[in-house]
């Protein structure tokens, strides 16, 4: 009972459309991930950007690593672009992925970064796919209180905007929780809600997803003919969306429930089924749970067939094995490039700020030049010398820190970011600078008294002029 209540949590995957819209098509693949990127970038409008960026990120079910290597693109562009539409879907979508990898601990790590960017949002929808996902990791990790925390705040958020997929799956998954922790009632309750929801908004796709679970919690509560009922209309959902995954998971619940209640010929029947249904396909790896259940019937009354499902349970489990040992591979060629490209970002980032910082000094180097020019060569005023030394301090601070921000990459580059020798390094352009300030500051203050003799003569010219007048 378990092991089938959390395969379910993989069945709930989220996927991200609105009732009213067929924006995102969930059987085609996505679209090219660079073809999108302009088209998201130049997509003002927060719902049209969220459709195209998730348009990329449907494939958690099928390729997880290329879901990753996606929601990586998109998290980028969200960080690059401060789009937190792009940051809650790319957060949000690793946040699954890696739960898929058995990652709990970056699952964790990505799905609380969605939580605090889908909170800076202050956008309901987003909040409720963050929270949601969140809740989700709890519920891997058995951690049901905060499970059903975050989820019972998703389905708060996934009520204040039209009915989405994203609200229908957090309702759905509440169930899922409730029945992890024994608390049948309760998980019927969310479960059948959940269904309601989804056949009134028309959102149906994963309502396989939903007579599954309604099979656990009947089965769960003796009620045999009922959980067959659902796993029955859980196939026939399977057959109408084209799933073999969730025909072969239906299936295999059938052949384990009649297994368990020792109806051994009716298991072989639906194990059987559960295997031909993924023959030749790309779930080939769901031949595990059927086949050993096949083989165990066999294993004591036909050596032929006890031989021939366990090459198919062997060759299952050697190729899960190996879908997983080239998934991780895979993973960590996605999570260096991601490196890679939030290194360059940060890089980037620097350069941006280093050239706003050197336009702001040196526009702040101008206004004090201009003031010292207008001072020193204007004939009608009488200033202090005291303004023109405070000016000449305030300019060799600005021309200090206009040559540090111009010369910094380079000094890192010769130094190799040791603080000693860029010490030394600014100190001897300090001993370059000082001197000829000192010396630009003593003609600006003999220029200045000359200004001002000056100015008083000629003051002191007009006032007799005017006393003989």
């Amino acid at each position: 009972m378990k092991k089938a209540i959390f395969s379910l949590i993989f069945l709930g995957v989220f996927s991200f459309a609105e009732a009213q819209s067929a924006k995102v098509d969930f059987s085609q693949k996505p679209p090219n991930i660079d073809s999108l990127l302009p088209k998201i970038t130049a997509e003002k409008n927060d719902s049209a950007r969220y459709y195209l960026a998730m348009s990329a990120l449907t494939i958690s079910e099928t390729n997880p690593v290329e879901d990753m290597h996606n929601s990586e693109i998109i998290l980028r562009l969200g960080q690059k672009n401060n789009d937190l539409v792009c940051q809650v879907l790319g957060y949000c979508c690793l946040c699954y992925d890696y739960i898929a990898f058995g990652n709990k601990i970056k699952s964790l790590e990505f799905g609380i970064k969605a939580n605090q960017a889908a909170e800076e949002s202050k956008n309901d929808r987003l909040k409720t796919f963050a929270k949601a996902m969140l809740a989700l990791t709890y519920l891997t990790m058995g951690d049901f209180e905060k499970a059903v925390a975050y989820n019972k705040d998703a389905i708060e958020a996934g009520t204040k905007y039209d009915t989405d997929i994203i609200y229908v799956c957090a309702v759905n998954d509440m169930g899922t929780i409730y029945l992890a922790m024994g608390k049948i009632d309760s998980a019927l309750i969310y479960t059948q809600k959940a269904y309601e929801l989804a056949v009134k908004s028309g959102i149906t796709y994963w309502l396989t997803s939903t007579y599954l679970q309604f099979g656990s919690i009947h089965a769960a509560m003796k009620n045999t003919s009922l959980a067959l009922n659902y796993w029955n209309l859980a196939l026939e959902e399977a057959k109408r969306i084209g799933s073999p995954k969730f025909a072969s998971t239906a299936y295999n619940a059938i052949a384990q429930f009649y297994y368990n209640a020792n109806q051994k010929d009716s298991a072989k029947l639906y194990a059987t089924k559960a295997i031909t249904s993924v023959t030749n396909t790309a779930f080939y790896t769901l031949n595990v749970d059927p086949a050993k259940l096949l083989l165990n019937i066999y294993r004591d009354t036909n050596i032929d067939s006890a031989f021939k499902y366990s090459e198919i349970y062997r060759a299952a489990t050697d190729s899960l094995f190996n879908v997983r040992t080239l998934q991780q591979a895979q993973l960590m060629a996605v999570e260096e490039e991601a490196r890679i490209a939030e290194l360059k970002m940060e890089e980037e980032k620097e350069e941006d700020e280093r050239k706003q910082n050197l336009e702001y000094t040196f526009i702040a180097l101008g206004i004090i030049s201009f003031f010292m020019i207008f001072i020193l060569f204007s004939r009608r005023h009488i200033t202090n010398t005291n303004v023109i030394k405070f000016l000449s301090v305030v300019s060799l601070l600005i021309v200090f820190e206009f040559i540090n921000l111009l010369i910094h990459p380079f000094l890192e580059k010769i130094t190799h970011h040791s603080p000693l020798l860029m010490l030394i390094s600014l100190v001897g352009i300090a001993a370059i600078i000082i001197p000829f300030h000192h010396k630009l500051e003593h003609w600006a203050v003999n220029k200045l008294i000359e200004n001002n003799k000056r100015a008083r003569l000629e003051a002191a010219k007009r006032t007799i002029e005017q006393l003989e007048a």
